[in-house]
């Protein structure tokens, strides 16, 4: 976790254990839309460094699977844990995800920036999409589906293609995001 001493989530996560300070932003999701149950199967995309997994796994128990995909490599391991150390927009992902077989796909993924705001919501975007693309393969009936965006001119186009996988969609800021960040969360409920 990098060092944020100002920062009142870093220092909350860093006292109770946890990864990154983004396993907050988890928490209010799930707190807000009930999103996850025990004995689900999840797809954790951008994993590293785990918090999110790693909150799964402590809040529901043993009988949660997640399956982790990222380039980085995860921290967190617990028996019900796959990690792949992947790139997400590989074709080799979808070959591990068998259709209709998840209950959720998750998507903590950012671009790496590059300071042009512009460009950087136009590749976190993308990296929604293809969060997007991968739940519609791998998600069952009723499975939900969160990504985090960069808001810019794409938001309400990718609200829409999630509408018609979806029968409820959600924007969602949570209070642990930092204050100035375009950040918000796209969530989908109950695949068609």
């Amino acid at each position: 976790m990098k060092y944020e001493p100002h920062d009142p989530y870093f220092r909350r996560a860093k006292a109770e254990g946890y990864l990154a300070r983004s396993v907050y932003k988890l928490m209010e999701l799930d707190k807000r839309y009930r999103l996850f149950w025990r004995g689900m199967r999840v797809v954790d995309l951008g994993a590293a460094p785990g918090s999110w997994t790693q909150y799964l796994v402590q809040r529901y128990g043993p009988d949660v699977t997640v399956w982790a995909f990222d380039l980085k490599p995860l921290l967190y391991s617990a028996p019900q844990v796959t990690f792949y150390q992947l790139d997400v927009q590989s074709p080799e992902v979808e070959a591990y995800l068998l259709p209709g077989q998840w209950d959720a796909v998750l998507s903590d993924m950012a671009p790496s920036t590059s300071g042009h705001r512009v460009t950087d919501q136009a590749r976190s975007a993308a990296l929604v999409e293809r969060s997007l693309e991968l739940a519609e393969k791998a998600l069952g009936p009723k499975g939900v589906w969160v990504a985090k965006l960069l808001e810019g001119p794409d938001r309400e186009a990718l609200v829409q293609k999630a509408r018609r996988l979806f029968v409820e969609v959600f924007v969602f800021r949570p209070e642990s995001t930092r204050k100035g960040s375009t950040e918000c969360f796209l969530v989908g409920r109950q695949r068609r």
